[in-house]
């Protein structure tokens, strides 16, 4: 197949009315069409996936299922459908899930020799029931030193991720977490306020940018800080790659700290939003996703398969 004879889908959240995701959305459907790929925008909320008699089927405004999608939401349950339905998804459910969870994520890549800062998984609780007893939490300050910090297993932006300066500080942020999962890690003092973005596409280094901020620990853009074009160094670059890999992501945004004896994995993002690399370095990734995308389905032709499986509303 030629790439103008292929059609995708670039699944975006229904409900997420902000500009950002929408200029995203637009910029990648865009990079497509660069690639002469017949590409439509389509929100998580048109779709309805369907497990009938055993088998899977889904519903929606649509003539016929795409060659591939390209999933730019967290909707695990609708990636994993449309999986079943032998779609090529990129990225997978399955490294979505892990990389949406920063618990998840950490837990992927213990046993790979990959470095990071030192993390403990606190004690679950159910909803509703409160932790009483804070022995556990008191225990876990003192393995780890203050400052520390605590890191909601789910959240963007930096703005799930807290730094704590005493014992009664953490107690008082566990109680205001409740039932919501998170982690609890040393603070990494050496990169307060700085890390690098490396984003990986196909077990390649596209681009990369490092992030400061003068008024935050966290360098995360939305939190008020400066990103700037960076050369990685093998050994930054080598991770970020072995992270993806490990991971089985296509392309993710990786975000390292500065250690004293190295770089440190941060986090993984499968989703990571392009449109701030892009300014900041005028590399577009969404170009090389697609050229990868390409690459991997070859010449390949969509399944007959996916199209009796489709169903009209």
């Amino acid at each position: 197949m030629k790439p103008s004879d292929f059609h995708c889908w670039i699944v975006v959240n229904g409900y997420l009315q902000h500009d950002k995701f929408s200029s995203l959305a637009l910029f990648i459907k865009e990079a497509a069409e660069r690639k002469d790929i017949m590409a439509t925008l389509i929100r998580n909320s048109d779709l309805m996936p369907i497990i009938e008699k055993g088998v899977p089927l889904l519903k929606g405004t649509f003539d016929k299922l795409p060659d591939f999608v390209l999933f730019m939401d967290k909707d695990i349950h609708l990636a994993r459908h449309l999986e079943l339905l032998g779609i090529p998804v990129y990225n997978s459910s399955a490294a979505i899930d892990i990389c949406d969870s920063k618990a998840k994520t950490h837990q992927a890549l213990t046993g790979h020799g990959i470095p990071m800062p030192k993390t403990i998984f606190p004690p679950f609780t159910y909803e509703g029931i409160e932790r009483v007893n804070m022995d556990a939490f008191i225990q876990i300050g003192n393995e780890l030193g203050y400052p520390l910090i605590v890191k909601e297993a789910y959240g963007s932006f930096g703005e799930q991720v807290y730094l704590i300066q005493t014992e009664d500080e953490l107690l008082k942020t566990i109680r205001t977490l409740g039932h919501k999962p998170f982690i609890i890690q040393e603070f990494i003092e050496h990169s307060k306020g700085r890390d690098i973005r490396v984003n990986v596409v196909g077990n390649q280094v596209i681009a990369a940018m490092q992030r400061h901020s003068e008024q935050d620990f966290r360098a995360n853009m939305t939190a008020g800080g400066q990103a700037a074009p960076y050369i990685p160094t093998r050994e930054e670059a080598q991770l970020a790659i072995r992270c993806a890999q490990i991971l089985g992501a296509d392309f993710a945004g990786v975000d390292l700290l500065f250690g004293e004896e190295g770089p440190l994995l941060c986090e993984v993002n499968s989703n990571s939003h392009l449109l701030n690399i892009y300014e900041c370095t005028g590399i577009n990734i969404a170009d090389s996703m697609f050229d990868y995308i390409l690459k991997e389905l070859g010449k390949g032709s969509a399944s007959d398969e996916k199209t009796s499986r489709l169903v009209d509303l």
